[in-house]
């Protein structure tokens, strides 16, 4: 089975077999890789599967993805039904990964899942797929839309293949791109803030809060909270969200900020009112949430 990581997989000793073989100047691998004319000499369509592939594993090993992935794409154009080319798909996606072509290597990847659905190595696909998205995700300044794709992709390993590695690696990158996508909303929110738009900081702020409460932003989206409902005169608010501040992170710089901002204004971190905030304040004392 191919594994997650296929730079090891493609081992050190098998393209040493290679190299030996090419030095003496023996049989296939003296044409491909050594410089001589028992294959190379060839046209293409003479080559046997076999001989194109393990081309392409050698461009792999040596750094060009890019000329892997065209012999890859040669092993299922000339030998279409073999195993060889069933092989040489999944090896082309790969290939395409690694050369950064994530359209190419997402469209190959989407083809072998498509055409070996019950194979083994359909999950390894899945996660390629997944990974063509996940790769993509820029700074949290930038436009987001490829992190929900990221998410929805590594949601179908976890769901889809959930005994293999695969979905315990596609776990850590589902939680690290989640946190990504509250790192925006939170980056929007101090936006709206600075320039004192507080209704609008809120809103964002919220979100995180309620829609990302696993993530690493809540301790300072709470304490956003408290910022943006002292400006707005909000006592009850800023109380609440000092007061679940408190009962999480009581630890951190934030709620040490928030006690201060509340206790400079008379007030104290404690449940009140009726807002959003006390239903999920309720819910906390009820252990349903974090």
């Amino acid at each position: 089975m191919i594994r997650a990581n296929l730079t090891k997989a493609i081992s050190t000793a098998l393209v040493s077999a290679f190299l030996l073989s090419a030095c003496s100047g023996g049989g296939i691998i003296g044409g491909l890789f050594g410089g001589g004319d028992a294959v190379e000499s060839k046209p293409i369509e003479q080559w046997t599967a076999e001989e194109i592939y393990k081309r392409g594993e050698y461009d792999l090993e040596r750094g060009q993805p890019d000329d892997a992935a065209k012999w890859f794409g040669e092993v299922e154009r000339l030998y279409p039904y073999s195993a060889w080319a069933k092989r040489a798909l999944i090896m082309q996606a790969f290939a395409y990964h690694k050369d950064r072509e994530y359209e190419q290597s997402r469209a190959t990847a989407q083809r072998y899942i498509d055409v070996y659905p019950a194979d083994e190595d359909a999950a390894y696909a899945q996660y390629l797929l997944a990974l063509s998205y996940y790769d993509q995700i820029d700074e949290v300044g930038r436009d987001q839309g490829l992190t929900f794709q990221a998410l929805q992709a590594l949601r179908a390993v976890i769901e889809g293949y959930p005994d293999t590695e695969y979905a315990k690696s596609a776990i850590l990158k589902f939680d690290l791109a989640f946190d990504h996508l509250a790192g925006k909303e939170m980056e929007i929110g101090r936006y709206y803030l600075k320039r004192k738009h507080y209704a609008a900081s809120i809103n964002r702020f919220r979100v995180v809060v309620e829609n990302f409460q696993t993530t690493t932003h809540v301790a300072e989206a709470l304490h956003r909270l408290v910022e943006s409902y002292l400006s707005l005169g909000l006592a009850e608010e800023a109380q609440t969200a000092g007061a679940i501040l408190g009962h999480n992170f009581q630890s951190t710089e934030w709620y040490e900020d928030s006690y201060r901002l509340l206790t400079n204004a008379g007030l104290k971190p404690e449940a009140k009112g009726d807002s959003w905030l006390a239903g999920v304040y309720r819910q906390l004392i009820k252990g349903e949430w974090l």
